[in-house]
């Protein structure tokens, strides 16, 4: 059986244009994530972070082989990483990497409930002392209504892109409603920075 690749599956939500801003409908989802801060190119606390929620969501893609019964189960690909990014009292900014805050977050399944989550962090516990399972949570995100965009390139030349979701935010009459997301499609240990493929995300309302 092929497994399922959200990024594919839901086109609307993982494959939008580079080209021109879209508006799209966010179901609520459920995450684990951890919150920080600080300027994630040179903090520990941020790489730790992004070990942890990797080795939870492989865990819990894992744990029907390692003889778990997980209700309503099937193969799939573990979906991307996920960060929502703001600063104290102030827009997401890029100039002040040193004072943002940050949740750092990968999207579960349906059928990941607390106790499964509870119970992949009891696994990983038995195998790795990992500091930053003691920050992880389990919890739900409702964006609803969100402008988007794909931005092709390094993560410091995505003013460009926000900037044009402010335009398009302005020309449509609707205002923020949320934090600044981010989704990462592609591994930068992997890829070099002018192929970085990131989703940029803003949640909105109508004025």
């Amino acid at each position: 059986m092929a497994k399922i690749d959200f990024k594919k599956e839901l086109k609307e939500l993982y494959q939008p244009s580079k080209e021109s801003v879209s508006i799209v409908q966010v179901p609520k989802m459920n995450f684990v994530m951890i919150e920080g801060r600080g300027n994630p190119n040179n903090s520990k606390e941020f790489q730790d972070a992004v070990e942890v929620l990797y080795n939870l969501s492989f865990t819990i893609k894992m744990m029907p082989k390692k003889g778990e019964t997980l209700k309503g189960y099937f193969e799939y690909v573990v979906p991307p990483l996920e960060g929502l990014w703001w600063t104290d009292g102030k827009e997401f900014d890029f100039k002040n990497k040193d004072k943002l805050k940050w949740k750092i977050m990968i999207m579960q399944l349906d059928f990941v409930t607390q106790k499964v989550f509870e119970s992949a962090v009891k696994i990983i516990k038995e195998k790795k002392d990992l500091f930053a399972l003691l920050k992880v949570k389990f919890e739900s995100l409702n964006e609803g209504k969100c402008v988007q965009i794909l931005h092709l390139g390094s993560y410091s030349e995505e003013p460009k892109n926000i900037e044009k979701m402010k335009s398009f935010m302005e020309g449509h009459n609707l205002v923020k409603n949320g934090l600044h997301h981010e989704i990462y499609l592609s591994d930068p240990r992997k890829t070099a920075s002018n192929k970085l493929r990131t989703i940029l995300r803003q949640p909105v309302r109508n004025k």
